[in-house]
């Protein structure tokens, strides 16, 4: 598990990095900012990224300026978004960055059943290719195998699921590609809900898998 360990920061870390330098959509964006919410622990790690963007920004030549401040401006509002001030208790609902990026809470969510035990609604972007969807996964429940032709990253709103690469539990982020193929389960305990942001499509994998998607296309 080492390796899967070591694999997971990496790719954890360089979401972050990103986040810091402000080169996220939207979703993903959301997503980091509701993580750093729930799980304060890497607002420092953030922070110094940001300082080392900043930093790097003032040696840019002065013919640069304009454009200087306009990357500065992008990479403080986005570090803004690190530790929103709780107007309302987010420990029954969705964090105040997904709040504001979904437009309303899970009470209010129009949940669509897309297998036994397993609800989702979808996110739309105009324009763009990403998909984002929260996912609620019944306790004790399967999702079905599958493997990605992009990036998934999941963030774990309620409860935990488990897969090939270990366990997360709530505020903890998921990273899965096209070297990856799992079958997540929800914890025993409590339903799982997760925010997942996808690049390119799900391609499923086992033999029920194989099975839907010859009605499905996909």
């Amino acid at each position: 598990m080492n390796g899967f360990n070591s694999e997971r920061e990496g790719a954890l870390n360089a979401l972050l990095a990103d986040y810091a330098a402000g080169h996220l959509n939207p979703a993903l964006h959301s997503l980091v900012a509701a993580h750093l919410e729930m799980k304060p622990d890497n607002r420092s790690f953030v922070s110094s990224l940001e300082a080392v963007h900043a930093r790097a920004l003032e040696d840019v030549a002065p013919v640069e300026l304009s454009n200087r401040q306009a990357i500065l401006d992008r990479i403080f509002a986005a570090g803004d978004h690190q530790a929103p001030v709780a107007l309302r208790n987010r420990s029954v609902g969705l964090p105040e960055a997904l709040f504001s990026y979904v437009g309303r809470d899970l009470e209010d969510i129009k949940w669509r059943s897309v297998l036994p035990g397993l609800k989702e609604f979808r996110i739309s972007e105009k324009g763009s290719d990403t998909e984002a969807s929260l996912l609620w996964i019944r306790s004790g429940r399967r999702m079905p195998a599958h493997t990605h032709d992009g990036q998934e990253v999941t963030l774990v709103l309620k409860g935990a699921f488990s897969d090939t690469m270990g366990h997360y539990g709530r505020g903890d982020i998921s990273i899965a590609d096209g070297e990856i193929d799992h079958r997540p389960r929800a914890g025993e305990s409590s339903d799982c809900i997760c925010f997942a942001v996808t690049d390119a499509p799900v391609r499923l994998t086992g033999p029920i898998g194989r099975f839907l998607q010859r009605f499905t296309g996909h």
